[in-house]
């Protein structure tokens, strides 16, 4: 594939940070969500982009846009949150964006675990909330280890199934590090995310293998192929991602009381219009409420010294989880965040409709 001068696919170009999230308040605003929906909705956005999870990133505006309008999300949600037990809570989202659920929940969390130790809140009548890592790392933004799951209609085979079941169901944990960005770990319980079949068939790319299969259960490396994605594991060992993809389901859906993942309605349509009462859960520890805060920081960091002298492969390096994504941050922070061309397109379109100034190109 040729590059441009940037280094990037011929028809790439790159924004600033700064004038994308200017950009997606503007348009958030004009299609009708509040200020702290829209703040929200692109602070998660805009932190995945920076971190290089495309998937999860700018790429879903158009789409929230489009639910917005139809009447699936409201812009601005009567939510309602009810502490059951001192650690314990449960928040209504409103049918409101998935991302002012996820950090107003966690925001909670956090506020019992700096009281009694630990913070869990379950959410309901939610939507999709972009990428999980976002909410885990809010929570080690204010010292706390933060975890973060959520449940999503069926994407996924089960273990020598034949039909999606389980959604791509993340998981997300992240912890802080003194002097250092956090610890951050952020996986979808399938092998890939739905939404990087939809990324690579935007852009004509080729999937890995054994991360996903058409409609007769075969695995594909053709995005447009894709009927179904596998588990993580493979066709091999796929029971291991189809099990944590049943305990996301657990948790996201029946401590809130939604309807398990396999009953929701398509996050992609056709109706715009029904709400579909995705479900969350979020949960902040407090490492002051095991062992004083010196010794957690100091095991912490002794343990990341070890892992990242470990021996690599020729040409390669040993990684934290993080790792990448924080150097990825540093450098689209001073480069740009790319903007592949079908996203250009959608971009356009979104600022003529809205009356928005378009982004500028670097």
């Amino acid at each position: 594939m040729s590059e441009n001068r940037q280094g990037l696919p011929a028809n790439d170009v790159r924004v600033a940070v700064d004038d994308l999230e200017r950009f997606m308040l503007e348009v958030l605003s004009r299609a009708g969500a509040d200020g702290v929906s829209a703040d929200a909705v692109t602070r998660a956005l805009v932190t995945a982009s920076r971190m290089g999870t495309d998937s999860h990133g700018l790429r879903l505006l158009p789409h929230y846009i489009k639910a917005l309008q139809g009447g699936r999300i409201q812009g601005a949600p009567e939510m309602r949150f009810t502490r059951r037990l001192p650690a314990t809570g449960l928040l209504d989202a409103g049918d409101g964006f998935g991302h002012l659920a996820g950090y107003t929940a966690m925001a909670h969390a956090v506020e019992m675990a700096e009281e009694v130790g630990l913070g869990a809140v379950a959410v309901g009548q939610s939507s999709h909330f972009g990428a999980a890592g976002c909410y885990a790392l809010a929570a080690a933004e204010r010292g706390m280890i933060g975890l973060a799951f959520c449940n999503s209609d069926p994407f996924v085979l089960l273990h020598e199934g034949l039909a999606p079941f389980h959604g791509t169901n993340p998981i997300a944990f992240a912890a802080p590090v003194e002097g250092a960005s956090p610890y951050l770990l952020d996986m979808a319980t399938s092998s890939v995310p739905w939404n990087r079949v939809q990324q690579y068939g935007a852009i004509g790319r080729e999937l890995p293998d054994q991360v996903a299969a058409d409609a007769r259960g075969h695995v594909t490396r053709v995005p447009a192929e894709v009927a179904s994605l596998l588990p993580l594991g493979g066709s091999e060992f796929g029971f291991k991602g189809a099990g944590l993809g049943g305990m996301v389901e657990v948790l996201s859906s029946t401590l809130s009381g939604m309807v398990n993942g396999f009953r929701l309605l398509p996050m992609g349509g056709p109706d715009m219009a029904t709400p579909r009462g995705v479900g969350h859960f979020f949960l902040a520890l407090n490492p002051a409420a095991f062992v004083d805060r010196a010794t957690f920081t100091a095991c912490l960091s002794e343990y990341l010294v070890d892992l990242r002298a470990q021996p690599a492969n020729d040409g390669a390096e040993v990684l934290a989880p993080g790792d990448r994504e924080w150097r990825c941050l540093a450098r689209r922070d001073a480069e740009g965040i790319p903007l592949d061309s079908a996203n250009q397109v959608a971009y356009a379109a979104l600022a003529e409709i809205l009356d928005v100034r378009p982004l500028r190109q670097l």
